[in-house]
């Protein structure tokens, strides 16, 4: 697929004023901090599509972005850590819950895990939930520039043996770098392929 326009679309912290869901969708999230903004410029080849920051939880809200005139990328606030209160975070949970759920339109959700570290298990009850949820979703290993060939193996290797304790099947999974752009044919690939099952 070649990306060859990438416009904002608009922001909202409602499911409900999110545009018409008569386009294909996919959305983007990960903890805060796990290169989230910096892997969808990359996709898209636009260098400030979406705000990157050093400072965890910087996304608050729903961001739609339309693709080639075709399709939506959504850019969701990040779980766990973030400096502002409990209360912020429980709505933007509440916010990312209820869109995941009654988006009718979203195809695939790519849940973003830093290769760097070891299981973590916020992340594995965040996937468990949408399995439990039937809400598709794919894995994107993300920052894989940070680790040697062997590092990178050993911790896929791990991460796959844990994710088969409850599992019968892993979702695709995709090896990314905002870096190098390792990853983003792929996943531009399975965009395309995927977009043909929106009715």
């Amino acid at each position: 697929m070649n990306i060859q326009s990438a416009e904002f679309v608009c922001s909202n912290t409602n499911y409900r004023k999110c545009p018409e869901p008569n386009k294909p969708e996919f959305a983007f999230i990960g903890r805060s901090n796990v290169g989230k903004s910096s892997l969808i410029n990359t996709l898209t080849n636009r260098k400030g599509l979406a705000k990157t920051s050093g400072t965890p939880g910087k996304t608050q809200v729903i961001n739609h972005f339309i693709i080639n005139g075709a399709w939506y990328l959504v850019d969701l606030p990040g779980y766990g850590f973030a400096k502002t209160s409990l209360t912020n975070r429980e709505k933007w949970e509440q916010m990312i819950r209820e869109y995941l759920i009654h988006r009718t339109n979203l195809l695939t959700t790519f849940v973003l895990i830093d290769s760097r570290i070891k299981p973590q298990t916020i992340d594995l009850e965040f996937m468990s939930w949408m399995g439990n949820h039937n809400i598709p979703f794919a894995i994107a290993f993300t920052k894989t520039d940070k680790l040697t060939k062997n590092e990178l193996h050993r911790n896929m290797v791990a991460y796959e043996k844990k994710l088969l304790e409850s599992w019968e099947q892993i979702p695709e999974r995709f090896i990314t770098s905002s870096e190098s752009g390792t990853g983003t044919m792929e996943i531009l690939s399975y965009i395309e392929t995927t977009i043909p099952l929106f009715e």
